[in-house]
């Protein structure tokens, strides 16, 4: 599918999700069926891994640093808890606070209230927790959520619609956002046809679509698209495990460096000649829906809202950030806890 198709997709999408249409799936009705009967080949090609609960990683990152702490929560699902890997500093979410303190040079706290196996409409619950005191609005809330949507067949209007609610509400509170949208699930290797050309066309169908609805409420996003596909590559039991998606430590990794700029940004802690836009690496200013088409084919680019309005509807920032060099978690976080349903 080109670009300007995808963007034509993911506008009719998120127009569907604003103004309260239903009937947009990630996929065509004829197909549901056929991806029905590969889903179920697929899981007894590569199995039904299992891991635990993710590893806790609350806590102070940045101890050495001086300064309020700025805080850091952590939405979505297993990708944002860091499900499937066995230390707390492998998650994404130790990895952003981490990062954030020595770019800050200030402590951060981080807070996680992603669950694994949840898709987007879990998201209202997750922000209520997130909003819970009044006197405690994170600075920066990261959410990453999506692969579940899809796996579960959720009408990506209805996706698009909860994701752009828990901006909203989160925005209107003060809070930064940034949104990891939809990773290309198409990238699985075990997976066969029709199952993988379905699978990448419906997850970067919702990415434009998630795209466009958080640009729309003033939150920024930063495609992950095929980053974790080695990682899938290597750990394919997982992908159709108790929550479908369980990257690597290696892969968390890579996905936190390619989001760890943008959430700098959001916060005005990144090097002011980087804002510009760099016309050598194809970054610029576009209708929205172009931008998030490019984007959801293009990991790691960032997508943030620009001029109010154009000749062909509002406009965003298409950005492809230099990443750097993530460090060591250095917090002690709390012991951990299971998820509660």
């Amino acid at each position: 599918m080109s670009s300007m198709s995808r963007a034509r997709v993911a506008r009719r999408i998120a127009a569907g999700a604003a103004y309260g249409g239903g009937g947009i799936g990630l996929v065509g009705a004829a197909a549901v069926g056929l991806l029905v009967a590969e889903v179920q080949m697929a899981k007894r090609h590569v199995g039904n891994g299992h891991s635990p609960f993710p590893p806790s990683a609350n806590g102070l990152y940045g101890r050495g640093y001086e300064g309020s702490p700025l805080r850091l929560m952590m939405l979505g699902d297993s990708t944002a808890a860091g499900q499937g890997v066995h230390r707390s500093r492998q998650t994404p979410g130790a990895l952003l606070a981490s990062g954030l303190a020595a770019v800050a040079e200030r402590p951060v706290e981080l807070s996680i209230v992603a669950l694994p196996g949840a898709q987007s409409d879990d998201l209202d619950r997750q922000v209520g927790l997130a909003l819970e005191d009044p006197d405690q609005v994170p600075d920066v809330c990261v959410i990453m959520i999506g692969a579940n949507d899809v796996t579960h067949r959720m009408p990506a209007t209805r996706s698009v619609r909860h994701l752009s609610s828990a901006v909203r509400r989160l925005r209107t509170a003060g809070a930064e956002v940034v949104v990891g949208t939809c990773p290309d699930l198409g990238t699985i290797e075990p997976v066969q046809q029709p199952l993988r050309w379905l699978a990448r066309r419906a997850s970067r169908q919702l990415a434009a679509a998630q795209t466009i609805g958080v640009v729309e409420q003033g939150g920024r996003t930063v495609s992950l698209g095929d980053l974790l596909g080695p990682e899938f590559a290597e750990n394919p039991r997982e992908l159709f495990g108790p929550d479908n998606y369980h990257p690597s430590a290696e892969g968390y990794a890579t996905a936190a460096m390619a989001v760890l700029p943008t959430v700098c940004a959001t916060l005005g802690l990144w090097p002011a000649e980087e804002e510009r836009p760099d016309a050598s690496r194809r970054e610029g200013f576009l209708p929205v829906a172009r931008a998030a088409a490019e984007a959801a084919s293009e990991a790691g680019t960032e997508v943030t809202a620009a001029m109010p309005t154009g000749p062909r509807g509002p406009w965003a920032l298409l950005k492809r950030r230099r990443r750097r060099r993530l460090p060591t978690p250095d917090a002690t976080p709390a012991p951990a806890a299971e998820p509660t349903p």
